[in-house]
């Protein structure tokens, strides 16, 4: 399968770990998705949260990507995607009465906003880029049935094998000569043991008597 080459339909930006709640920059987000730009800056601006504050750096972060990497006009844009995901929370402490202490905890988030054209159509290409090449799906070989795999060893009985070659005329080998018989050391033989004379007997063991009490 050939690769097909692809453009991306939507431009992002990203703000990563901001000191904002999530659930406080989730309600600004809900306030500008679906906007065109000039709209969501205007209601942005307009905002008394603090979270619209950061929310209007990404979009001003989105609208520059478009036109110095596409070179599009960032007011012909929309706000196709605006969400907010959790940061990690920082655990603080603070004392309270009876010696006891009690959890703060400074939460922080991430806020993604994406901007496309209002027909949807595809972005031009990265300025300085080469397209991107969609994914091809790897083709799996197909299994043999067992019908196929007995005709191809039938076939593999079949063909003739093939005729080895005459090996070179190798010369005879010469036979070892045999060594001249060795010559037969005389073996020693063992000095042959006394017997015990026959005057030399055991002596009978002594038994020592119990005295009477």
């Amino acid at each position: 399968m050939a690769a097909v080459e692809t453009y991306p339909s939507e431009v992002r930006a990203q703000a990563k770990y901001l000191r904002t709640a999530p659930r406080k920059a989730q309600l600004v987000a809900d306030q500008i998705r679906g906007r065109t730009v000039p709209e969501a800056r205007t209601i942005l601006a307009f905002t008394t949260r603090d979270a619209a504050r950061d929310m209007e750096k990404v979009l001003n972060s989105a609208v520059a990507n478009a036109e110095a990497n596409h070179g599009l006009v960032g007011d012909e844009l929309i706000v196709s995607a605006a969400f907010v995901g959790e940061g990690p929370t920082l655990k603080r402490w603070r004392a309270r009465a009876r010696g006891r202490a009690a959890r703060i905890r400074k939460r922080t988030c991430h806020i993604t906003l994406t901007l496309a054209r209002p027909d949807g159509s595809v972005l031009p290409a990265p300025r300085g880029q080469a397209p991107v090449q969609a994914e091809t799906t790897p083709v799996t070989p197909r299994r043999r049935s067992k019908a196929e795999t007995a005709e191809s060893e039938e076939t593999a009985e079949t063909k003739p094998k093939r005729a080895a070659k005459p090996k070179a005329d190798e010369e005879p080998k010469t036979t070892a000569k045999p060594k001249a018989d060795a010559e037969e050391k005389p073996k020693r033989k063992r000095a042959a043991k006394p017997k015990a004379a026959a005057d030399d007997k055991p002596k009978p063991k002594t038994t020592r008597k119990k005295k009477e009490s």
